[in-house]
């Protein structure tokens, strides 16, 4: 029987302290789109992928030397 992986999706208290803010902040950003964090509604429940989060931020990163090969 072949196995399903299902990619990580994270609470919005889990993704809150992911990125070191208050899970009442994280619910101010997403209802006033102050920023565009991506996140997924199943029903009433919201989710977050780390990746995306991760994604957001390096893109709020300053001054950040790049490394290159």
């Amino acid at each position: 029987m072949p196995v399903t992986i299902y990619p990580k999706f994270l609470t919005a208290e889990e993704a809150a302290t992911y990125i070191g803010i208050r899970e009442q902040t994280l619910a101010v950003w997403r209802s006033t789109k102050r920023y565009q964090i991506p996140f997924t509604r199943v029903g009433r429940l919201i989710r977050y992928r780390p990746e995306h989060l991760d994604a957001w931020l390096a893109s709020r990163t300053i001054g950040a030397a790049v490394a290159t090969a």
